[in-house]
């Protein structure tokens, strides 16, 4: 687990456009300096953590993925259950919320 401390307003840049989006991966609290990994088929994972973002209407805890290429992600609960899929469209921002409890199948 990591020790980040909160993202002020303004501080995540994200440069969209063309076959190039963004992720945002909202948690709660509980999710707070822990990592979570997305992959697109046939590429290797990356990760991000999970951070208190703190914005003009309050605060909330997600992830942040700048510069992805355009397509399915696949959002990891853990090593080798998926939590969910996310489509990240070319200059857009996509968003997933962490579900709260296991997909089926799991723990």
């Amino acid at each position: 687990m990591h020790s980040y401390g909160p993202s002020e307003r303004g501080s995540v840049v994200l440069d969209l456009g063309g076959d190039t989006g963004a992720l945002i991966i909202y948690t709660g609290q509980g999710r707070r300096g822990q990592e979570i990994e997305i992959s697109r088929d046939g590429a290797p994972r990356t990760h991000s953590a999970v951070r208190e973002r703190r914005v003009q209407d309050g605060t909330f805890h997600s992830a942040v993925y700048p510069d992805l290429p355009a397509g399915r992600y696949t959002v990891w609960w853990d090593e080798r259950t998926p939590a969910g899929s996310v489509d990240v469209p070319g200059g857009a921002i996509a968003e997933f919320v962490w579900p709260t409890s296991p997909p089926r199948g799991t723990g």
